[in-house]
């Protein structure tokens, strides 16, 4: 076995943001390096995911994920190379998934990663569009949604890495109209030319619900919400009766330092009987293989379409998470310390 490194870098969160992040609120430090004890494997990360949730878990409050901690390493998906192994069924050599991100070398329990095939889909496909991210727009679409053929479907957020694989899906399974919201005209374009959305609006052009009801003069049945705040808002106005809303994030709000307002048209919700439903995809992991299948089939086929943002060098990870929160990405935000 060749000599492995003494160091390797990695981001810690060394104070808690305030409202938005800021660069100071992080620090890029040397680690050393260990032979990978029993059951682990060592890896060299390759490509590490950034990822909006991220910045729920900076704040010091009980959630879902438990909080980063200060002066640690921060964590997130990746794809390496295991380069040392004390685990059986895993090689040097091999490509594996897992979840300590933001680091250059990653000392891994062996059960917690998952073996990757780099001749069927590029290994940044494992953080996107075959990763947990696909799996959200897959799950959050076709089973928190309800979806059905024929039904309409809005998305905001939809040129992120989750919104523009529920809009893809959701034509490819029969959606009788998909309607996207994103920031910028650019974005918009991209979504009607090479997503296949049948419409498209930038929300900075003026309030999303004048601009909603046009994109969908005979209203809509699912809304997937990547957003929330005015989206959200404007989404209970344009559903019809019996409309879904699968609740996958609000970045609208996650750097605000005083509660957002709620939507102020809830009462709609009970005329309406509309049903709202929160999605995490750590509940859906039973859909996985169906998942991979189908999805791993529309991608060789070319049927679905998929962009990412690759931010070159360890260096530059917050750079590109601050970037994120921006809104500077199309598709997924993937770090990669291939260089």
């Amino acid at each position: 076995m060749s000599a492995l490194p003494a160091s390797g870098r990695e981001w810690h969160l060394v104070s808690r943001p305030n409202g938005w992040p800021v660069p100071e609120d992080f620090a890029l430090r040397e680690a050393p390096v260990a032979a990978p004890g029993e059951g682990r494997i060592l890896v060299r990360n390759l490509h590490f995911s950034v990822d909006p949730y991220m910045r729920g878990r900076m704040n010091d409050v009980k959630s879902y994920v438990p909080p980063f901690q200060l002066d640690q390493p921060m964590e997130g998906g990746a794809v390496g190379e295991v380069i040392a192994s004390n685990a059986e069924g895993f090689a040097v050599g091999d490509h594996v998934l897992h979840g300590l991100g933001w680091r250059e070398y990653a000392e891994v329990e062996a059960k917690r990663a998952a073996k990757v095939d780099a001749s069927l889909a590029p290994l940044t496909a494992y953080l996107g569009v075959l990763g947990m991210t696909g799996l959200t727009a897959y799950a959050g679409l076709l089973e928190t949604a309800s979806f059905k053929e024929g039904d309409a479907v809005f998305v905001s957020g939809a040129a992120g890495a989750v919104g523009s694989q529920v809009g893809q899906i959701a034509r490819l399974k029969g959606a009788s109209r998909v309607i996207g919201s994103a920031g910028s005209d650019e974005k918009v374009k991209r979504l009607v030319e090479e997503y296949g959305f049948d419409a498209a609006f930038n929300y900075k052009n003026g309030p999303v619900v004048e601009q909603l009801k046009a994109a969908a003069p005979d209203g809509i049945d699912v809304y997937f919400d990547n957003v929330g705040g005015e989206h959200l808002e404007a989404a209970i106005s344009t559903l019809n009766v019996h409309g879904r809303v699968t609740i996958c994030g609000m970045i609208a709000q996650y750097n605000a330092t005083e509660p957002a307002p709620g939507p102020r048209n809830l009462a709609l919700v009970i005329g309406k009987r509309l049903r709202l439903q929160g999605m995490l995809v750590g509940d859906h992991a039973a859909l996985q293989p169906r998942f991979v299948e189908e999805v791993s089939g529309w991608l060789r086929s070319g049927a679905l379409k998929y962009d990412e943002t690759i931010v070159e060098g360890m260096e530059n990870g917050v750079d590109a998470f601050l970037g994120l929160l921006r809104g500077d990405n199309t598709g997924k935000m993937i770090v990669s310390l291939t260089r």
